[in-house]
């Protein structure tokens, strides 16, 4: 079976598990019973935090990952090159990832989210 590999794989192959799970903060009252939530901030913390209560149980979920198009004018910059992805890409992958190409610092982004979701029943 072909595998994608890519430059830092084996750095984040596991970093979801050391991702720990917060307490969301509750800002926003709609009144009703829905159930709904936005939440705001980094989609991996908001996955590895609505797991205890809703692993198995969610058919959908949008998340709005960047597409890597290197726009950095645009709603939010969308440009692995960020200050915080890069930040991140130190802590995690270590100095080699300096050198990776952007859509290897992308693949480094998305691989532990699209680990969660998997985890969610989501394919």
């Amino acid at each position: 079976m072909p595998t994608l590999n890519w430059s830092g794989k084996d750095k984040v192959v596991n970093y979801d598990k050391h991702v720990p799970c917060h307490v969301l903060n509750h800002l926003y009252n709609f009144g009703g019973t829905s159930g709904n939530k936005i939440i705001h901030g980094d989609n991996l913390t908001a996955l590895k935090s609505l797991i205890p209560l809703y692993e198995g149980k969610v058919k959908c979920i949008y998340i709005d990952p960047p597409y890597n198009t290197g726009n950095e004018g645009w709603v939010y910059n969308d440009n692995v090159n960020d200050p915080r992805i890069k930040k991140w890409l130190g802590q995690v992958v270590g100095r080699e990832g300096e050198d990776f190409n952007r859509h290897d610092k992308w693949l480094c982004m998305m691989y532990p989210r699209l680990k969660l979701l998997k985890r969610w029943g989501i394919r």
